[in-house]
């Protein structure tokens, strides 16, 4: 486990490959429980290399001054991804437009 945020990853190797391939990451939240957003590509054997971009939300605790995993979402597709935007996109635009009216 990591002592620090920015160190927590969903890279995994084994026997010297690398089987999951972190591409990127956005720290959402930061604290006691932590909510990480990976973006990520996974080795496939049959093709040798990696597969399309994809995502997982994670959440941590700390515990013992270490961040240990809680929960995981993974997001299986971009079309998904989409989705669950236009989702967010359109429960925020109705809330800013209900304080308008006030």
């Amino acid at each position: 486990m990591s002592e620090a945020i920015e160190d927590l990853t969903v890279t995994y190797e084994e026997n010297g490959q690398t089987i999951i391939k972190e591409l990127d990451k956005v720290i959402l939240s930061k604290g006691a429980w932590t909510t990480i957003i990976f973006r990520y590509q996974e080795w496939r054997p049959q093709t040798n290399s990696y597969g399309p971009d994809k995502y997982v939300i994670r959440r941590y605790k700390k515990v013992g001054g270490e961040y240990r995993p809680q929960s995981k979402f993974n997001i299986s597709s971009a079309d998904q991804a989409r989705k669950i935007i236009e989702a967010l996109q359109g429960w925020i635009d109705e809330e800013e437009n209900k304080e308008k009216e006030k």
